[in-house]
């Protein structure tokens, strides 16, 4: 059940390391595909990075929001369906960071079990 809990997480990591990608960003783009991989350890430490890691995920969604549309607007071209998007994807990106929060799943990285899934 908490696969299903920690999937919004794993999307918006999925959907980072397109956005990296495409971006030529090979490295970071690794490093997105990488971390959903941490999730199968049940460490303190887990939720925390996780967390941080979807706030500056965020974080770069805004940034491109902002550079993009700022591109369009001085291309002279639509641009409210651009942001309304981008938006959408770092607000999905900022809450999947809240999935740490839930009962379930503070339980499953709380200090008692800090060992290997």
């Amino acid at each position: 059940m908490n696969f299903l809990r920690l999937l919004p997480v794993i999307l918006s990591l999925l959907l980072l390391a397109a956005h990296f990608y495409r971006a030529g960003i090979v490295p970071v783009a690794g490093l997105c595909l990488v971390l959903p991989a941490l999730l199968f350890f049940r460490q303190r430490w887990v939720p925390w990075a996780m967390q941080g890691a979807l706030v500056l995920g965020s974080l770069e969604w805004l940034l491109s929001l902002y550079r993009f549309a700022s591109l369009r607007i001085a291309l002279d071209q639509p641009w409210t369906r651009l942001a309304i998007i981008l938006g959408s994807v770092a607000l999905f990106t900022a809450m999947s960071a809240l999935v740490f929060r839930s009962r379930a799943v503070k339980q499953r990285y709380s200090p008692s079990t800090d060992y290997i899934a």
